[in-house]
């Protein structure tokens, strides 16, 4: 298989078949990400060769191993949905011409790379299978986004998000707890929470941001620009977040970055969970959760 770099999936695309389109990141700005660091390059779209071979060689495993019909594929790279439509035409048409039982294709992508498609292609994308598609929106919250280099505001959240929504392209969101920063955790849960209300996603996955000495925060950080929550300051805003959610959404802290589990559907969970991060919101543990956050050698 024609992998590049560490490979990175949502925890709930574990049963996916994973199938690499592109590699590394096309905005690659973000202050705080140092995920695509160890490649050579910025940004590449994978040969069609080398797609089609992955595929094949997929289905030959598969078939050894007399597994059960591949239902869903994801495409690897940190945002294979930039890819043109023709492109992500012809990729689909690769995966049902060796997976015809595929029923859908997932992605990771970003907000701007809803914008580079007509309305009408991404109701074609559907038709062609494309679903499920993962956005790390990060924030509701102008002020961090603007800061982080994230390359969008809020408002097109939710204008992308209503355009997927027309072409019945369902989508999941990527929330960084502590984005904001140092006295900011509650106002920046408050402003995604207003913007999250007015989309649709199937699940929010809530990661911690963790600062690498490697990242463009991290110097920030140096320079007295910018300044870290702790790690109750943390866990506060994520219940501030889940206090103020008010769509139907499944919630969880997923990934390593996260020492605190929780997870459940709102509205119907929302007040254990609030529970649960009270009783965790204690100034006793902020020691022990630092020294997590600290001896967490990657994500």
């Amino acid at each position: 298989m024609h992998y590049t770099g560490t490979i990175w999936r949502p925890p709930y695309e574990a049963g996916s078949l994973l199938i690499e389109v592109t590699a590394g990141c096309t905005h690659h700005k973000c202050k705080f990400c140092t995920l695509y660091d160890d490649l050579p390059f910025k940004f590449r779209m994978s040969p069609l060769e080398d797609v089609e071979a992955d595929l094949l060689e997929a289905q030959i495993q598969m078939r050894s191993w007399r597994s059960k019909q591949v239902k869903r594929i994801y495409l690897v790279g940190a945002n294979p949905f930039v890819l043109q439509f023709e492109r992500l035409e012809k990729i689909s048409k690769l995966i049902h011409q060796y997976f015809p039982e595929c029923e859908t294709i997932g992605c990771f992508a970003r907000v701007t790379d809803v914008t580079l498609k007509t309305d009408e292609e991404l109701k074609k994308l559907h038709r062609l299978g494309y679903d499920g598609i993962t956005i790390g929106v990060e924030t509701g919250d102008n002020e961090a986004l603007t800061f982080m280099h994230k390359g969008y505001l809020a408002q097109e959240i939710v204008e992308q998000t209503k355009r997927l929504d027309q072409a019945s392209i369902t989508y999941n969101f990527f929330y960084l707890t502590g984005v904001s920063g140092s006295g900011r955790g509650v106002e920046g849960a408050l402003e995604s929470a207003k913007i999250f209300n007015m989309t649709r996603p199937k699940i929010i996955g809530s990661s911690m941001l963790t600062i690498y000495p490697e990242s463009e925060l991290y110097e920030e950080i140096q320079k007295g620009n910018w300044a870290e929550e702790s790690e109750l300051e943390k866990l506060n805003e994520l219940k501030t977040l889940i206090e103020h959610l008010e769509i139907p959404v499944y919630f969880a802290t997923l990934g390593a970055s996260n020492a605190v589990w929780v997870e459940g559907t709102l509205p119907k969970n929302k007040e254990t969970m609030i529970a649960q991060l009270e009783k965790i919101c204690h100034p006793d543990n902020e020691a022990v959760l630092r020294q997590y956050r600290t001896n967490l050698p990657h994500l």
